[in-house]
């Protein structure tokens, strides 16, 4: 038995290297497509990182069937296969970007058929692909995402200005029925007040209970000022007689 050629064998390695580094893999059959319409194909795919190459089938199933037995199995007629590797821009690969552009193609050109292929190192059928395929594209479900994580922070910011905007209302109803401090009607009056208010009612109290007692003292003064004169008064005609009667009596001695 003869050695394979060493191009063969480059095509081998080659193949069983990018299906082991590829982010997945999508097995089709081209039977019938022309060379420019694969290469619209191609670029389809490339914004999504995917590389689409036509190998001969005796070459794929060496390459593959010892790890992938399955995907070997979809190797027959002619084959091409999709490798989603990383972007143009150097990001990774988008397999749902892949999956849809090969759905959107085959819409058009039903000549090309999806078979099935890898994802994430486990195979999947014909009808997987299509469910990735209607997956949103990356773009679409990060723009989501980041509505999602918005719609909180924005729902907390309305809150925020509703609060001091319904208080005011609030306040200003208050005011105009006379409910609440800055009202029309009289208001209690303050500690301050109060205090300051305390001296002048104690001052009144007294000047009120000065008038009161006033009419009782000037009629004990003039009680007294009566019973210190009548003594007096008494005096001088006690003392005239006792006079009167010590002369006579010293003319009678003489």
């Amino acid at each position: 038995m003869s050695e394979p050629r060493p191009e063969k064998v480059a095509i081998v390695d080659e193949i069983r290297d990018r299906v082991g580094a590829a982010e997945a893999v999508v097995v089709t059959e081209y039977r019938g497509l022309t060379v420019s319409e694969l290469a619209e194909l191609r670029l389809a795919m490339r914004p999504s990182g995917g590389k689409y190459k036509v190998y001969k089938n005796t070459l794929a199933k060496r390459a593959i069937s010892q790890d992938q037995p399955e995907l070997a199995e979809l190797l027959v007629g002619p084959t091409a296969i999709a490798f989603i590797e990383n972007t143009p821009e150097g990001e990774t690969g988008d397999v749902v970007g892949v999956a849809k552009a090969l759905k959107d193609f085959a819409k058009a050109s039903p000549e090309l058929v999806v078979k099935g292929g890898l994802f994430e190192g486990n195979f999947i059928d014909a009808d997987g692909l299509k469910a990735l395929a209607d997956i949103e594209p990356r773009e679409v479900l990060l723009a989501k995402f980041a509505g999602l994580l918005a719609a909180p922070m924005q729902r907390m910011a309305g809150l925020l200005q509703a609060v001091p905007r319904d208080f005011a209302y609030g306040l200003k109803a208050l005011i105009d029925i006379g409910g609440a401090p800055g009202a029309p009607a009289d208001a209690p009056a303050t500690a301050e007040e109060a205090e300051e208010a305390t001296p002048a009612a104690e001052d009144a109290v007294e000047a009120e209970e000065a008038e009161e007692a006033a009419p009782a003292a000037e009629e004990a003064v003039e009680e007294t000022e009566q019973a210190d004169a009548a003594p007096a008064a008494e005096a001088p005609e006690t003392t005239n007689e006792e006079t009167a009667s010590a002369d006579a009596e010293q003319k009678e001695e003489s």
